[in-house]
C-alpha cells in the first residue's frame, strides 16, 4: 500500500479509501495517481502511516490527501499530525478535504485540528447545492453542501489558512464560486481536472 507519495515538493499522506462523495471528476476513477497505486488494502493505523513517513523536512509541505476523504479518519489524522509537528516542527501541514467532517462525525472536529494543521483546502466545486449534488453525488445530499460551507466558516477559527477550491469544468460558474470564497473571507483556488 502507498501510504505516502510525492508530487513536486510536497509529501502526500494517503489515510483512507472512505469518502461520502462519488464525484464525477474524482481521480480515484483512474485507479492510480502519477503512477502511485493509492487504493488501500485495509484502513491503515496512525502507526502504520507514521512508520511510512520519510524525512518530511525535505519537503515544502505535508498534505493529507489520498483516494479517500482524510477526515473520515480524523483520529488518525490528528495522531499523525501530532507526530509530524513534534518531529518536523517547521514543515507546514495541509488537509485537502470535502469539508463534510462535522456532518460525518456529528461533532465539530476542528478544535482537534487546531495548532496541528496550517492549511485546510476545502473542495467547493459548485456554486449551488443542486450543482454540487450533480457533480459530487454526496451521500448526504444537499445537506453536504451547507455542511461544507459551514465547515469553511468554522475553519477560520482554528486553522491559519483556509482555501476554497473548485475544479474547472464546463458548467461550473467559477466567478460565482470566487464570490462565495470572498463572502466567507477565505482564499480561492481553481484546480485543473486531472
Amino acid at each position: 500500500m502507498n501510504l505516502t507519495y510525492v508530487i513536486g515538493q510536497s509529501l502526500y499522506i494517503n489515510v483512507t479509501n472512505r469518502c461520502p462523495n462519488n464525484c464525477v471528476f474524482c481521480v480515484r476513477r483512474k485507479g492510480s495517481m502519477d503512477s502511485y497505486e493509492l487504493w488501500l488494502d485495509r484502513e491503515p493505523s496512525a502507526q502504520d502511516i507514521i512508520a511510512s513517513i520519510p524525512d518530511a523536512s525535505r519537503y515544502r509541505e505535508v498534505v493529507f490527501c489520498g483516494f479517500g476523504e482524510p477526515l473520515c479518519a480524523v483520529d488518525t489524522v490528528v495522531e499523525v499530525a501530532r507526530d509530524l509537528k513534534k518531529r518536523f516542527p517547521g514543515v507546514p501541514l495541509r488537509i485537502n478535504t470535502n469539508g463534510q467532517a462535522n456532518l460525518i462525525h456529528g461533532r465539530n472536529v476542528l478544535p482537534e485540528l487546531a495548532w496541528l494543521i496550517d492549511v485546510v483546502s476545502i473542495s467547493l466545486n459548485a456554486e449551488t447545492a443542486d450543482k454540487y449534488v450533480e457533480l459530487c453525488r454526496p451521500k448526504h445530499g444537499k445537506a453536504a453542501y451547507q455542511a461544507m460551507l459551514d465547515f469553511a466558516r468554522e475553519s477560520k477559527k482554528y486553522i491559519p489558512k483556509v482555501v476554497l477550491s473548485v475544479v474547472a469544468r464546463p458548467g461550473v460558474d467559477i466567478e460565482a464560486c470566487r464570490r462565495i470564497a470572498q463572502d466567507l473571507a477565505v482564499e480561492f483556488r481553481v484546480r485543473e481536472e486531472i
